[in-house]
């Protein structure tokens, strides 16, 4: 069975080495034929004097050996799927092209280094399909050597130090190979040795990797440090070689490197140091690129690098530590290789910036795309991979801390890498969230006093809370150094720490564990940190306070989030009206523009907690004084704050306190009524027809603010659109209900009316929500006009409503208000008289006022109440009342023509007649 397993593996090294020695041989072949094809068109051209010298010193050059180039000619190459890319590169990459370049005087432009593109994708195929066989010949040479260590493992043919030697021996003999050929018969694509020193050298250096490996790992033959010395050795081996051979050695080379541990097998304890190996690979193919400019092959060795070591990390998760410090490692080496600088400087765009880019604008440069690439997936695997343990929270906290540190620090000259700082900073702050529900190191945070109240103090958030100021302060130092986003540097300063202390309290619930007045005095540790940021940046900014504006914001928030931790709902909403009052004041003393933004938080933020956190319910229940408190002390800091930006130009932030200022009016003075009617009816304010007028009141207010809040546009205005209709629309139900089920004239068993004739409970049910309506329509005249018109006669007819219900109080009381009891003479009457007067009252002002409408409207209400006195009161009224309704009619319609024809005299006079 050996001779025939022997037989095998000499029939797979073979193959193709017999396919190389053919393709020599043609290659030959066919140069003889070339160049005897080309002395017989010479030939027959009879040339010239000049012709002939010509022709001689082409004759001369033919005979002369071929000249080894590098790299062909730019237009020779209509197969190669790499043709564009390596005209991309900035250096020329041939003699001949130097020459030629020098003698025309033009450089060759450098386009842009786009990898993925649909006429690269093609010539990758197109290439594929006619040279696939130096593939497959590349991929039996690299399996033929790392066969050729395993060979006879299971037949002890070899000892295992022999077969290393035999696959380095071999690897070795490859690459040797593949530099004759280069040199004896070159490599570019118009030769028919095209590609095979790329083969064979690729082929090499997988084997030699292949070798090194199984020494290590499968034997134990090296140590680690040996191993990777000579790792080492090998791959800058293949960074001179993918210098001379082209992008294909560089791929057979990458994808063999990458793949080898896998193809040797073996096993090993702790294989953290693979990833080291599959570092050197992917310097090496990052090194091997920032020469060359392929683009392709960097992608390639970040796809590699990537790849392999979550394949390792996924089969033995015990080498977490060493997975995710490898994973920053690759982010420093895609920022650094690719630019050729250890200090970045990468310039041009940014990558958000494309989002803004005009039609002929440039991209950002290929090395900034790598490195943002590099650093969002570095980030995102290290803040979402599973933390077994808390020494590997904090290693993982540690280098997302400081990948965010040396991106603004290290690399603060890459003006073109400023937004991928926010990876590793959001992963930080992902990572912390994360752990807070129910990870290893929260665990032991929130069981320090379980058995104990002696336990020592948990540092755990404390030093989470630190490194949060620390960012802070490292993106104000960015932000002193100024540049073109001095401002956005200063907005991360600003909101880098706070974030890290939301995030903890949301998740982590410190106050639970050291308590609520520890807790917040870390807020304000951070709060006295923003105050020092803004009084240097003002200190540097002079009249530019933007920057100072925004740290001052921070600090305002950062005690806002202080009395959250510490005072009750009530105290914590005044104090939240002191803070929107605080920014006014700053904004008037020393012009800080920005302070409109924490003004509109902070009102967002007041009409959360006055209507649903902790809300009308609790408003309802809590006691009076301190519902007075949280309600009368955040209407006095709306108006506070509105008085103090008077003098200022800030449009948008007083219609805000102004609109918030009148809706929280409403709601007090609603919840003020409510809570009084409660007490002296005997139903609640839920099943009552003034409850639910009253509820309708609050979310028609809410609604009419946002409507008046449409003026400021912006991004916002479909969402204002959207609560607009949503608290309109919660209104307007409350108000259906109002009127149908729970009004005492259609329900019998519906709760009672309370109070006197005219002031009691239907006008506030009735009354005050069309007051709410119309004051919305005579207050806000930027009303869409059909919106108007809508409440415009929902206001009319409430009006209508309540007065009907109050003169039917006034005869019947509250016990006669349901309509199945009838209509007595005098209501019936009294109707009429309504309608005359009211009729009466509109004419008059249509006269007053010029107005044609009102007019038309008295009219219509009189033709109302000469239709009820001669269709209803006529049948319905008996005696002297019928007598007295039919006489006021008479004298009311007498009256109003006599004062129709004054009036259209005094506009018209009749002029006077002529002479005779």
């Amino acid at each position: 069975m050996e001779p025939v397993l022997v037989l095998v593996g000499l029939i797979v090294v073979a193959i193709p080495v017999t396919i190389v020695v053919l393709l020599v041989g043609q290659s030959r072949l066919r140069r003889r034929v070339d160049n005897l094809e080309r002395q017989l068109t010479e030939i027959e051209r009879e040339p010239t004097s000049s012709d002939r010298s010509d022709t001689r010193s082409d004759l001369a050059r033919q005979a002369a050996p071929a000249r080894r180039t590098s790299e062909p000619d730019k237009s020779m190459r209509r197969s190669a799927p790499w043709a564009h890319t390596r005209a991309a590169t900035k250096e020329p990459s041939s003699v001949s092209t130097q020459k030629t370049d020098r003698d025309e005087g033009v450089r060759p432009p450098t386009p842009r280094a786009v990898v993925f593109r649909q006429d690269r994708l093609q010539a990758l195929g197109l290439w594929l399909r006619e040279n696939w066989f130096y593939a497959v010949s590349a991929l039996s040479l690299a399996l033929a050597g790392i066969f050729l260590v395993q060979y006879g493992v299971e037949n002890g043919l070899l000892p295992p130090t022999a077969r290393v030697a035999a696959a380095l021996v071999f690897g070795t003999l490859l690459i040797i190979a593949g530099e004759v050929v280069r040199r004896r018969f070159g490599d570019d694509e118009n030769s028919a040795t095209a590609y095979l020193p790329s083969v064979f050298s690729g082929a090499g250096l997988v084997t030699l990797f292949g070798g090194i490996l199984a020494a290590r790992q499968m034997y134990g033959l090296i140590g680690p440090e040996t191993a990777l010395g000579a790792m080492v050795a090998i791959a800058l081996m293949g960074v001179v070689l993918g210098w001379y051979h082209g992008p294909l050695q560089a791929a057979v080379g990458l994808i063999g490197a990458f793949g080898a541990p896998f193809l040797v097998g073996g096993s090993s304890e702790d294989p953290s140091w693979l990833y080291a190996y599959f570092l050197i690979a992917t310097l090496l193919g990052l090194g091997i690129d920032t020469v060359r400019k392929w683009a392709w092959v960097s992608v390639l060795s970040l796809f590699g690098a990537y790849a392999a070591a979550g394949l390792v990390v996924l089969s033995s998760p015990s080498s977490d530590a060493g997975f995710v410090a490898y994973l920053v490692a690759i982010a420093a080496a895609a920022i650094t290789i690719p630019a050729r600088s250890l200090f970045p400087r990468h310039d041009g765009r940014m990558l958000t910036e494309v989002v803004r880019r005009k039609a002929g604008d440039p991209w950002p440069e290929f090395p900034t795309r790598l490195a943002f690439a590099a650093v969002l997936t570095s980030s995102a695997i290290v803040s979402t991979h599973w933390v077994g343990s808390e020494a590997m929270f904090w290693l993982y906290a540690l280098l997302l801390g400081g990948l965010t540190i040396a991106l603004m620090t290290w690399a603060s000259g890459a003006s073109a890498l400023q937004d991928a700082t926010i990876f590793p900073a959001a992963g930080l702050l992902w990572l912390v969230y994360h752990q807070g529900f129910g990870g290893v190191l929260y665990r032991r945070f929130a069981a320090t006093y379980s058995e104990t109240n002696e336990a020592d103090y948990p540092m755990a958030v404390t030093i989470l809370a630190a490194l949060g100021a620390v960012l802070s302060l490292v993106a104000a130092w960015r932000s002193f150094r100024g540049g073109r986003y001095a401002a956005v540097w200063a907005g991360a300063a600003a909101v880098l720490a706070p974030a890290m202390a939301i995030v903890l309290e949301v998740s982590w619930r410190p106050p639970e564990v050291i308590g609520a007045y520890l807790w917040a005095l870390h807020a304000l540790m951070l709060g006295a940190l923003m105050v020092l940021l803004a009084e240097r940046f003002a200190r540097v900014d002079g009249e530019d306070r933007m920057r100072a504006a925004l740290v001052t914001l921070s600090a305002l928030s950062c005690l806002a989030f202080a009395c959250i931790i510490v005072l009750s709902s009530a105290a914590l909403t005044v104090a939240m009206a002191v803070t929107v009052s605080v920014a006014a004041a700053l904004d008037r003393k020393f012009s800080l523009p920005p302070m409109s933004w924490f003004i509109a938080v902070g009102i967002a933020t007041l009409g959360f907690r006055l209507v649903v956190d902790p809300g009308l319910d609790w408003a309802s229940l809590a006691p009076l004084p301190e519902m007075l408190l949280a309600y009368c002390g955040t209407l006095a800091g709306l108006v506070l704050s509105l008085w103090l930006l008077r003098p200022l130009a800030r449009p948008k932030a007083r219609l805000m306190l102004e609109s918030a200022a009148w809706s929280t009016a409403g709601i007090l003075l609603s919840l003020l009524l409510l809570r009084w009617l409660e007490s002296v009816g005997e139903v609640g304010a839920e099943d009552s027809h003034w409850g639910l007028g009253l509820a309708s009141v609050i979310w028609l207010v809410l609604a009419f603010a946002q409507v008046r809040r449409l003026e400021l546009g912006g991004a916002l205005k479909t969402f204002r659109i959207f609560l607009a209709v949503v608290f309109g629309c919660t209104g307007a139900a409350a108000l259906l209900v109002a009127l149908s089920v729970a009004n005492p004239l259609f329900e019998y068993t519906t709760a009672p009316v309370l109070g006197p004739a005219v002031f009691n409970t239907l006008t506030v049910a009735y009354l005050i929500p069309a007051s709410v309506v119309g004051f919305a329509v005579w207050r806000i005249g930027s009303m869409p006009r059909k919106l108007k018109h809508v409440c415009q006669v929902g206001a009319l007819a409430l009006s209508a409503l309540w007065l009907v219900l109050v003169i039917r109080h006034f005869w019947q009381g509250a016990p006669g208000m349901f309509f199945g009891n009838g209509v007595s003479q005098p209501e019936l009457y009294t109707y009429t008289m309504t309608l005359l007067a009211i009729g009466g009252l509109l004419f008059y002002q249509s006269l007053a006022r010029q107005s044609d409408m009102m007019r038309k409207a008295g009219l219509a209400v009189i033709g109302l109440a000469v239709a009820k006195v001669f269709l209803i009161d006529i049948s319905g009224l008996g005696g002297l009342i019928r007598v007295f309704s039919l006489l006021a009619l008479g004298l009311a319609l007498a009256g109003l023509a006599w004062l129709n024809r004054w009036a259209l005299m005094r506009k018209s006079p009749t002029p006077e007649p002529l002479d005779q």
